[in-house]
């Protein structure tokens, strides 16, 4: 006969820990697939086939590994995988079994260093068990979104899809940023990006589009977002021109563009000029400063008239949506 070690395809380790008031629904499903039970003291630390990827990981987290796979190999462990059993998990997601094979445990909050430990042929890894973490998928994908919205390296094209997934499970935009804790506009911003054009999601992937522009073609109806692409990846920054010394002193008032300073007139010469002699023409005058506007910072609302005075309406609503990129 063989052993529950045996069954589960895993080192004999697992045959040490003895079931304690197990029902028999429950041991005869542990006995058909393998699943440790409720009354199965956790184990700290398991064979690496032991674990499973669970099937609401978000598929793109698991790219760009090597740099995760030599840190665990130099540096260790330093922090468990956060895991359910097989069983708790299977109860709560009866359809979603797939790929998770013969392994007693799936891994909830860990999967990239799941990865990585398989990438870097490590043998065991510490875990630390919780059946309260599978108990919707919801809260699977809301668990691996907030990891990945806390990394600074995450794609934005990665996190605008999971940020659609989660929006799809969760019904509307305002649910989404409530449970994140982020405003609809945040949210809003990076699902714009699942707008572009595929040519242009690619662009946005490999960086050469950049991510604030992007976001804002990503508004426009598909078929004028090549031309809008094609002239932010054109578009060269003019030089600034030097402000003069007698500008720069200038007193301004609040609320309004500053004047350029005035040509001094041609001084006229004291004495007549003989007619033999040719005049040297008057060079041209340097170019005017551009106009700047000095806004009060007093409250909002003196800022908004501020720049609703001066500006054109594209570049008021090129400021907006920056100002929203940035929230």
């Amino acid at each position: 006969m063989s052993s529950k070690a045996d069954k589960l395809g895993v080192s004999a380790s697992f045959a040490r820990a003895q079931p304690v008031g197990v029902s028999s629904r429950r041991a005869a499903i542990a006995e058909a697939t393998g699943a440790p039970t409720s009354g199965i003291v956790p184990p700290s630390e398991v064979p690496i086939e032991a674990l499973a990827h669970n099937p609401f990981n978000l598929r793109e987290d698991l790219t760009e590994l090597d740099e995760l796979a030599q840190s665990l190999l130099s540096r260790g462990q330093l922090q468990p995988l956060a895991v359910a059993t097989r069983m708790a998990f299977m109860e709560a997601h009866p359809g979603q079994t797939d790929g998770l094979g013969r392994a007693p445990y799936v891994v909830i909050d860990g999967n990239r260093r799941l990865a990585a430990a398989q990438l870097a042929g490590l043998k065991t890894m510490h875990i630390h068990v919780n059946d309260a973490l599978s108990a919707s998928a919801a809260d699977i994908l809301e668990s691996a979104l907030i990891a990945n919205v806390h990394r600074v390296d995450v794609a934005p094209m990665d996190q605008a899809r999971a940020l659609q997934e989660l929006v799809d499970v969760h019904g509307s935009q305002a649910q989404v940023a409530k449970r994140l804790g982020k405003t609809a506009a945040w949210v809003s911003q990076r699902l714009a990006l699942l707008n572009l054009t595929p040519t242009l999601q690619e662009k946005v992937d490999t960086g050469e589009l950049k991510v604030e522009p992007a976001r804002r073609i990503g508004r426009l109806p598909q078929e004028a977002q090549a031309a809008a692409a094609e002239e932010t990846l054109n578009a060269v920054n003019p030089p600034r021109q030097r402000t003069p010394a007698n500008a720069v002193n200038a007193v301004s008032t609040v609320n309004a563009v500053n004047a350029p300073p005035a040509t001094p007139a041609p001084k006229t010469p004291s004495t007549p000029l003989s007619s033999s002699i040719t005049s040297t023409p008057t060079p041209p005058p340097h170019p005017s400063p551009a106009p700047r506007i000095t806004i009060s910072t007093h409250s909002p609302e003196t800022i908004a008239d501020a720049l609703t005075a001066h500006l054109t309406p594209d570049d008021l609503k090129a400021v907006t949506e920056l100002l929203l990129s940035r929230i």
